[in-house]
């Protein structure tokens, strides 16, 4: 089986047996497309060790990516208290700027005015919202992906899709507080993606990889 994925380079992708992204360097297209943490399950007689293996793998993952979460909440908190209070700040100074364009522009120089407008502040104003924003999309990624493998089944009454019975998948509770702000978050984006703009959405979202929307 071959597959689509760049030559000699490092890179990152789905591995076929455990689906978590993994770092690759393949060296002919008909590589296994399976990670090293993986090719001990090829073979059917390993699938009870490649179930025990995955669920652990899954297990340090998730607590990982819980951990990652919780510090980039944070920051992503304080980044937006910051942003607002530059937003605030800056909405004075437009309104002071504007009042002096209303009432003085044959005095003032169009220089001066765009220098105002193009200061540093205007500058670092800009870049913590868009550093803020990027931090919330990384945020919003981690758990839209954890949210792909923990949901309920359409097929399975009362399961989830990692197979356990929901009721008793921490992960999907865990995801549920949050899942209709993930979907907001998707269905945003995806509009960003189609309208051709900067966009949040992680490489392997449908929508990126195949064009798709959900």
């Amino acid at each position: 089986m071959t597959h689509a994925y760049e030559l000699h380079v490092d890179l990152l992708a789905q591995c076929f047996c455990c689906r978590s992204r993994q770092p690759f360097n393949f060296t002919s297209a008909t590589d296994q497309v399976v990670c090293s943490f993986c090719t001990r399950h090829v073979g059917s007689d390993k699938s009870e060790r490649r179930d025990q293996d995955h669920l652990r793998l899954w297990v340090e993952i998730f607590s990982d990516e819980q951990a990652m979460h919780r510090a980039y909440v944070a920051a992503t908190q304080q980044g937006i208290a910051e942003r607002d209070a530059t937003i605030e700040d800056l909405s004075s100074r437009v309104t002071e700027l504007a009042d002096l364009v209303a009432g003085q522009f044959d005095e003032t120089p169009s220089d001066g005015v765009r220098g105002l407008l193009q200061n540093d502040l205007v500058k670092r104003a800009e870049r913590k919202t868009e550093l803020a924003s990027r931090q919330i999309d990384w945020a919003m990624a981690v758990i839209w992906r954890l949210s792909v493998l923990h949901h309920d089944d359409a097929d399975k009454p009362l399961y989830c899709v990692c197979g356990r019975r929901a009721p008793s998948c921490a992960e999907a509770k865990a995801i549920d507080p949050v899942r209709t702000a993930v979907t907001d978050w998707e269905k945003k984006n995806e509009r960003l993606l189609l309208g051709g703009k900067r966009h949040g959405l992680p490489d392997d979202h449908p929508a990126v990889t195949t064009g798709r929307l959900a």
